[in-house]
């Protein structure tokens, strides 16, 4: 059996996948770009809510097929179409300085909002008005180790299909249902009826979370709002919330950048949240 020709640089699936890059044509069409062997492989075990599988087309070079083999061959058994390529299809596809060798065409994979409410959430991250596709990406990495149940980005938030956006969550994308195009009010109010307590998170909130800790009042079902990066959260979106809690700085620095703050919040809501075992279990 002869070594399969690398695909052609002109090739009408390189010009398709070429225009991933643009937000208007991932919305047509659907789709978006997954680099690398760990998005890659992560999109070759997904499946869709209708079980389809998320991976449809991947594009190697002969180095990355030998050396990732495992994650060509689950490609294949995904139905994925697959491609040798030459490094200047993956230079021209990439949108990265140092493609990795494997890039993924993939079906687009977010949840309607209702199917999250439905599932009866007990923590949630909600992304309003974020605007750095990396920041969105690293949030929904950190509300995916944190054990939370979903992640909602507003309409006036990133697109979660930037290739920033989906390079940062590095996998978490694939691991828990994510809303986009919500608006805020509307995410609030359904997480609300939904016994869900809302907690707005802002530097300058009237509650700090210690004594929010200290007080047992996290243990419920709890959704956190992360503003933007820049500006925070409006006024009006603060006063959405059943409480505006700022994360205490006990050092010196100025303040916590959105990432590092939503790991915070997120990780002190599933600590409250989870079973305390009795002493000698």
């Amino acid at each position: 059996m002869g070594t399969p020709e690398l695909i052609s640089p002109r090739s009408p699936r390189v010009a398709a996948a070429r225009r991933l890059a643009r937000r208007n044509f991932r919305g047509k069409e659907r789709r978006f770009i997954a680099e690398g062997p760990q998005a890659v492989r992560e999109a070759a075990a997904h499946r869709g809510g209708d079980g389809e599988p998320t991976l449809i087309e991947l594009f190697a070079t002969p180095e990355a097929a030998d050396r990732y083999a495992d994650i060509v061959e689950a490609a294949h058994a995904a139905g994925a179409r697959v491609h040798l390529a030459g490094d200047d299809v993956l230079a021209d596809v990439s949108q990265t300085v140092t493609p990795q060798g494997l890039i993924g065409v993939c079906r687009f994979l977010d949840s309607p909002f209702q199917e999250i409410l439905d599932a009866k959430p007990t923590l949630v991250a909600v992304l309003a008005n974020v605007r750095d596709p990396g920041n969105a990406g690293t949030v929904l990495r950190c509300a995916d180790a944190a054990g939370a149940d979903a992640v909602v980005l507003t309409d006036a938030s990133v697109d979660l299909y930037n290739p920033k956006s989906v390079r940062a969550s590095v996998g978490s994308l694939y691991h828990l249902p994510v809303a986009v195009g919500v608006p805020v009010e509307q995410a609030v109010q359904g997480l609300r009826d939904a016994g869900v307590r809302i907690l707005a998170a802002d530097g300058a909130g009237a509650d700090d979370l210690d004594d929010e800790l200290d007080a047992g009042t996290m243990g419920g079902p709890t959704a956190w709002v992360f503003g933007n990066e820049a500006w925070g959260l409006p006024e009006e979106t603060r006063a959405l919330a059943d409480a505006v809690v700022r994360v205490p700085i006990h050092g010196k620095a100025e303040s916590l950048n959105l990432a590092t703050a939503a790991a915070v919040c997120l990780y002190a809501s599933a600590r409250a949240q989870r079973p305390r075992r009795a002493p000698g279990a």
